[in-house]
């Protein structure tokens, strides 16, 4: 008799009982954060969205409980698992975070240090060295080649950041170039080997 194929095999053996953030900004490419949580989820792993109030105009906080089976975090003022004001709690406990799509303007904040939205407060609480944070850009291509966000982006690889993509190909503003969010099936394929790797501490 033969055995059932499992798509999620390779996957569930890299996340399986793992607890991941995956931090959500305002950029079309939040629709296929959806599939990457599901995947995730179905694999066996813990995951907790994380969404800029922008993000929640994209796909709707309700979409990623309903994906992931637990709370969604909007704000830096919901306590929905403890009573810890800065959330480190949520951050200490992971595994690894990811944030999909990552745009331009959540690349400028975290590479300034600020922390006023819950998706860069949150990360501002890993300890990049023992927690890998995987950074999925996209932006159209334009946004994508300013002198800012290659600086920005060189300045959070040297703070310990890690990034996958952007790859090139059809945006929303109907043009063709570099910018587009890689796809989830390749963030899933980073995450794995970023669990891997061993860790800079």
């Amino acid at each position: 008799m033969t055995q059932p194929h499992d798509p999620l095999g390779a996957l569930r053996g890299a996340v399986e009982r793992r607890r991941f953030l995956v931090g959500v900004t305002g950029g079309i490419a939040a629709y296929k954060t959806c599939t990457l949580v599901s995947r995730l989820a179905q694999a066996g792993a813990e995951v907790t969205v994380i969404m800029t109030d922008a993000a929640a105009r994209f796909v709707t906080p309700l979409t990623f409980q309903a994906l992931s089976g637990r709370p969604v975090y909007t704000s830096a003022w919901e306590h929905v698992e403890s009573h810890d004001p800065q959330h480190v709690a949520l951050a200490t406990r992971s595994d690894l975070a990811v944030v999909a799509p990552c745009t331009m303007d959540c690349l400028a904040r975290l590479a300034s240090g600020q922390t006023s939205d819950v998706v860069c407060l949150i990360l501002s609480a890993i300890d990049r060295a023992t927690t890998p944070v995987l950074l999925a850009p996209s932006m159209n291509a334009a946004m994508w080649a300013q002198p800012s966000t290659q600086r920005n982006m060189a300045l959070l690889q040297g703070d310990g950041y890690r990034f996958i993509g952007p790859d090139e190909g059809w945006q929303a503003c109907r043009t063709v170039g570099a910018g587009r969010m890689s796809e989830p099936e390749a963030i899933l394929g980073a995450i794995a080997d970023a669990l891997k790797a061993p860790s800079r501490g």
